[in-house]
């Protein structure tokens, strides 16, 4: 499942990305990494994803949020 089809108030685990491999580094940066724990903080209406990453909050929007694989954190 991607970041996207993720529900507001659960918790998963970074599975992947699709993402071009500056992006991807970025996000690193940010402390979003293969098998980082995140927790859906807010879905907006225009696909924009608001989630909880070790402590801090970030934002992608929509095309980012469709290339963020995901996986249930009790999987």
């Amino acid at each position: 499942m991607t970041l996207r089809d993720g529900t507001v108030g659960n918790s998963y685990r970074v599975k992947g990305f699709g993402l071009p491999k500056q992006q991807e580094i970025r996000l690193a940066a940010l402390g979003l990494t293969v098998g980082t724990s995140i927790t859906v903080l807010n879905k907006k209406a225009h696909g924009a994803v608001i989630f909880n990453v070790r402590g801090t909050r970030l934002a992608v929007g929509k095309k980012m949020a469709d290339l963020i694989q995901i996986t249930d954190e009790k999987a």
